[in-house]
């Protein structure tokens, strides 16, 4: 029952937020994924168990590469987890200002760059990762990369949530 409408039923939060969340944060997650499987290959010859290790390093340090399909089990949920963890900030952008709405798709491939600038210059940094050498290509494939295949689809999905009318008015 709504307290500032007697008899008036209240309605239940809208999911579309979280569907933009869950289905951008899948879908970012495994373009990333893919992306990040084929770059590091073909550039470093690396198969997909020391590239999720890599990932799981950032928490366990050096001894991630001595754990086997465990250590890169946890490395693909962290990636996973960082995937949504973005869908969730950009939805949440979207819903408020009017000028994501707006420009999503040139939004949302400006997020995927910052998210990028971010976990390489921020979060790794802060991390127990070891420093690895500079490539242009892996600089080059994460720049777009993570403009196309991550911050786009959270876009994309974002842009499909119809903004919701506030539950009850004064």
């Amino acid at each position: 029952m709504n307290l500032f409408r007697p008899n008036t039923p209240m309605k239940p939060p809208s999911s579309a937020p979280l569907r933009s969340i869950l289905f951008g944060g899948l879908a970012a997650g495994i373009l990333d994924a893919i992306d990040a499987l084929i770059a590091f290959k073909w550039v470093l010859g690396f198969d997909p168990i020391p590239i999720y290790q890599f990932v799981a390093s950032g928490i366990l340090g050096p001894k991630a590469f001595q754990g086997g399909l465990a250590t890169a089990g946890l490395g693909l949920a962290i990636h996973f987890l960082i995937a949504f963890t973005a869908a969730a900030v950009f939805t949440y952008a979207y819903r408020r200002w009017h000028g994501i709405r707006r420009h999503a798709v040139v939004s949302g491939l400006v997020f995927g760059v910052c998210v990028y600038a971010f976990m390489n210059y921020v979060v790794i940094p802060l991390s127990a990762i070891p420093s690895s050498p500079f490539s242009l290509p892996l600089f080059l494939n994460g720049i777009i990369g993570h403009a196309l295949f991550v911050g786009l689809p959270i876009a994309l999905f974002s842009a499909s949530i119809k903004p919701q009318p506030p539950a009850f008015s004064a």
